[in-house]
């Protein structure tokens, strides 16, 4: 189990850090929509395995 929930602190860690860019970049003028939606979808994809390992 020790290695579920180091794999689980990892992944929290990247969708926090994720979140921060997506404010920075929602924040900055001229930000790109492209960044945006990719940022989102790692985002996202973080989330579903964090869920997967939460289950």
């Amino acid at each position: 189990m020790h290695t579920s929930s180091a794999r689980l602190e990892a992944l929290n860690a990247r969708h926090s850090a994720i979140a921060s860019k997506i404010e920075q970049e929602q924040s900055r003028p001229g930000s790109s929509d492209y960044l945006l939606r990719l940022l989102k979808q790692q985002k996202l994809h973080l989330k579903e395995q964090i869920e997967g390992i939460v289950e």
